[in-house]
């Protein structure tokens, strides 16, 4: 072999040395780059600000180079929905804010989504309609303006923070202005309209966002996904702050407990009564009640007890039914600046006809009670000889003019009524007691 054979195949081995490294290298920041997504869906809750936190931290633990909040929302607690902006502010990941095909971002959800260091949405979707609203017994109103002032003021800190138009999001609040994913792209609201979580990625890639004091530059290109699964807790914690699920179980466990107590010894319907109870007051110390709307509860509850016990013919009843449907409507907190709820209407829409159905099922099985309660206080006595007259029963053994009579399993001494004899087997009625004769006469057949 010459030198110049020797030299080129050296030269061609090094080179080839060369690119294998650099392409170990390329293959394993590809496997490295993570991007962690977080399903954020459904009512704003203390189990859903359970879970962000905990899935930013796993998020850290497997050295994710993002995180994603997929939001489908129509908002919830204010303490949780703070909870959650804080989370985001603090995170040392940064944090891209997603609302996909098919969801929305409203009220509390729209704070969310303008938190993010990111923020994208998908075409279709929306986002805005964040104006505080109390649910009355005269259904949704506008709550007083002190409490708009606080929220329009928060609304415009997340935005002065991120970078957006902070006239915009205030008509969030003021006005209940709501934005389509592309006005609100255009309008500088979001940064990205994306189809999917793939196109997100690949739009943000390169992108620089402030984290805390420093910048930093995400690569998220071809990233892989990991998907964050909920544990048993924050599962629990978010089923039961659900109002609407609460109420129910409340009521579950009063009526459990009151038909268990009317009807002692079988032990079931006071196990389940208890065991909503205890779920029921869970979820409600979770998510704060009115006092008001407990109250008003409660007094239906016994409104019904009373009819039951003392039939008024409907009377308790309709007043009962009026003080469940409004002290259910009533339940949850007004929105405050630091507490309550902060919902889409939508939402109070939906609460309203669950607790419109649960009062007129109430009403339907309680009217239905007193009915029964009514036939047997009206029903005629039949107890001792008033039971036997009228009844009917076979002869045991030929009556002529006497003989035996099998009634509900005793045997009676019978005697013919019209002295005419009585064959046994013969179906006959009774007519008359005599001490322990029994007076019948054969039934004609027709």
């Amino acid at each position: 072999m010459t030198t110049r054979n020797i030299r080129l195949t050296i030269l061609t081995l090094a080179l080839l040395f060369t690119a294998s490294i650099v392409l170990s290298a390329s293959t394993c920041a590809a496997v490295a780059d993570k991007v962690y997504l977080i399903d954020v869906e459904g009512t704003v809750t203390a189990g859903m600000t359970m879970d962000i936190q905990r899935g930013l931290e796993r998020a850290e633990d497997i050295g994710a180079s993002a995180v994603i909040l997929r939001i489908n929302t129509p908002g919830g607690m204010v303490e949780s929905m703070e909870g959650i902006i804080s989370t985001i502010d603090n995170s040392k990941l940064p944090v891209i804010t997603y609302v996909p095909r098919g969801a929305r971002a409203f009220s509390a959800g729209a704070f969310m989504l303008l938190s993010g260091h990111v923020a994208a949405m998908a075409p279709g979707t929306a986002t805005g309609a964040a104006t505080p609203i109390a649910f009355t017994p005269e259904g949704a109103t506008a709550v007083e303006n002190k409490t708009v002032n606080a929220f329009a003021a928060r609304i415009r800190g997340i935005a002065e923070i991120r970078g957006k138009p902070a006239d915009i999001v205030e008509t969030f609040v003021r006005d209940g202005i709501s934005l389509t994913a592309s006005e609100a792209l255009n309008l500088g609201v979001i940064d990205i309209v994306a189809d999917d979580e793939e196109t997100l990625l690949s739009l943000v890639d390169g992108k620089t966002v402030k984290l805390g004091a420093s910048d930093i530059t995400l690569h998220t290109d071809n990233s892989e996904i990991v998907f964050h699964e909920k544990n048993i807790q924050s599962s629990v914690m978010s089923i039961l702050g659900d109002p609407q699920l609460a109420f129910i179980l409340m009521m579950i466990g009063i009526y459990g407990l009151i038909f268990g107590l009317a009807s002692p010894g079988t032990y079931i319907p006071e196990m389940i009564g208890a065991i909503a109870l205890l779920l029921a007051l869970y979820g409600l110390g979770i998510i704060g009640v009115s006092t008001f709307g407990a109250v008003l509860i409660i007094a239906a509850v016994i409104l019904f007890v009373a009819e039951l016990l003392t039939p008024t013919y409907g009377a308790l009843t309709v007043g009962a039914i009026i003080c469940l449907v409004i002290g259910a409507l009533t339940l949850p907190q007004q929105p405050l600046p630091d507490s309550g709820w902060f919902i889409h209407s939508s939402w109070y829409e939906s609460f309203g006809l669950v607790a419109l159905g649960f009062g007129v099922a109430s009403a339907a099985f309680f009217l239905y009670a007193i009915r029964e309660v009514i036939k047997i206080r009206t029903k005629r006595a039949t107890t001792g000889t008033e039971e036997l007259i009228g009844k009917t029963a076979k002869a045991m053994t030929d009556i002529a003019p006497e003989g035996s009579l099998n009634v509900h399993g005793e045997i009676w001494k019978a005697e013919s009524e019209t002295g005419e004899s009585i064959n046994e087997g013969e179906v006959v009625t009774i007519t008359q007691r005599d001490g322990l004769t029994l007076k019948v006469r054969k039934v004609k057949e027709k």
